[in-house]
């Protein structure tokens, strides 16, 4: 079920997998992350997409399953260790299901929250087994594909006992060490930490309206049947675990509520906590509400089933507008390029990118480090975040000379257009306009 799920995106890229995608064509052309091109997600991130070389279609979907299916995998060892392989079976289920229905952009993109399930229930699991110093380095793993991994080694902690905690952190540190080193060999450090560190800085201080409380009320709905067996577990049990188990829920739900902003993504760090209490609850709660959770599960089924079949239809024309678009836009450049071409994308459509497979001309190819404008909001938005560094990167966007420029933004958003900036105007004269994709324009330099 999970691959099939999958296969009915084989021919679409979501926001958020096509960004990872396209930063690994770069690294696959001779680029260094962060120094040869702008990337603000920590570099394990990249190491997903490289295994399979980051190409789009059924390599990608095929990973993406595999991904599932391990992580499926690990909840099922972390439930049998604390009770019975009953529990793990369940417990794996309820991890697959709901890695398939609910919002596309929350579960089949494979960016840094859904990677981090595999090191955090990995840690998890370690810390119950008693290793802490393994347990510490899959959390240093998910710190390094999220800041949000942190939260993973404080639930780790958890599960660990007091003279276990100095090796936990040992652990933890090792990761980050490591890509530290790597990142000074290759004279890139300064600018990871102007990318990951000053620019998620920024982007989480910065505000930005959410209904947190609808965002929660609105997740917990569709997991009701998560909600249920695990509200079961937490008030009908009382076994060895029971408070650890509730304090890896608080501290995950803290980390969805972390900055107030509630993408779908977030939440698959909660998922895992939820779900491993919820297999123990389904199996001590009576007849009856078994069958009241079993139900339950018809809730996200039935309103998330049917997107599939319509995407396997290809009627979902809605959802897959902007792809669509992108995928013209691709088809259009491939139509133009030769050898030794070279990219720059003014928006956030990383997903050109990723088709194209082009080399992107210096460090920047959106226009997020540009307009100072973070990409979820920069559709509707125009206010920077940092318009002094916005201010020096074009400065040093304009030294490029990229042969193909693609607008995805201005006709989107006529408040960032990239005629409105002055010192890109001299730059702009040397392109021409040769191809439209629906609200997208291809310039071409002369």
């Amino acid at each position: 079920m999970v691959l099939a799920s999958r296969l009915t995106h084989v021919f679409l890229l979501w926001t958020d997998e096509d960004y990872h995608l396209a930063a690994a064509i770069q690294v696959l052309a001779g680029k260094f992350p962060y120094r040869d091109f702008w990337y603000d997600k920590p570099p394990l991130n990249l190491s997903f997409y490289l295994m399979f070389e980051a190409w789009t279609g059924l390599p990608l979907r095929i990973a993406d399953a595999v991904f599932v299916c391990l992580c499926c995998a690990l909840a099922f060892h972390l439930a049998a260790a604390l009770w019975s392989r009953r529990e793990g079976y369940l417990a794996a289920a309820g991890l697959a299901f709901f890695s398939i229905f609910y919002l596309a952009p929350g579960i089949i993109p494979e960016e840094p929250d859904t990677l981090m399930l595999a090191p955090h229930l990995a840690a998890i699991y370690l810390a119950f087994r008693r290793r802490p110093f393994l347990a510490g380095l899959a959390a240093g793993v998910a710190f390094q594909l999220s800041v949000k991994g942190a939260l993973v080694l404080i639930s780790a902690g958890l599960f660990s006992e007091a003279a276990a905690l100095p090796m936990l952190l040992v652990g933890f540190l090792i990761p980050s060490g490591a890509i530290a080193a790597w990142l000074a060999a290759a004279g890139a450090q300064t600018d990871y930490i102007e990318q990951v560190w000053k620019w998620g800085l920024l982007y989480a201080g910065s505000p930005h309206t959410q209904n947190g409380i609808a965002s929660l009320l609105h997740w917990f709905g569709f997991h009701a049947a998560l909600l249920a067996a695990a509200l079961w577990y937490w008030l009908r049990t009382r076994d060895t675990q029971w408070k650890t188990l509730l304090a890896w829920c608080a501290v995950s739900l803290g980390s969805v509520c972390l900055g107030w902003r509630f993408a779908p993504r977030y939440f698959m760090q909660l998922l895992p906590a939820m779900v491993i209490p919820a297999a123990r609850g389904f199996t001590q709660a009576p007849f009856a509400a078994r069958a009241f959770i079993a139900a339950a599960l018809l809730i996200p089924a039935i309103r998330f089933g049917p997107r599939y079949i319509e995407l396997a239809r290809q009627d979902a024309l809605q959802d897959t507008a902007m792809d669509r678009e992108s995928r013209e836009t691709a088809k259009l450049i491939l139509g133009m390029a030769h050898p030794g071409d070279t990219i720059f994308v003014w928006g956030y459509r990383p997903d050109v990118v990723a088709y194209t497979r082009l080399p992107v001309a210096g460090k920047f190819w959106d226009s997020q480090p540009l307009t100072g404008v973070p990409a979820d909001r920069h559709l509707s938005e125009s206010q920077p975040v940092d318009p002094e560094g916005a201010a020096r990167n074009r400065q040093e966007l304009s030294k490029e000379q990229p042969t193909f420029l693609v607008d995805g933004l201005s006709q989107y958003n006529p408040k960032l257009d990239i005629h409105n900036y002055p010192d890109l105007a001299y730059w702009l004269k040397q392109y021409s306009v040769a191809g439209r994709a629906g609200a997208t324009i291809i310039y071409r330099r002369q």
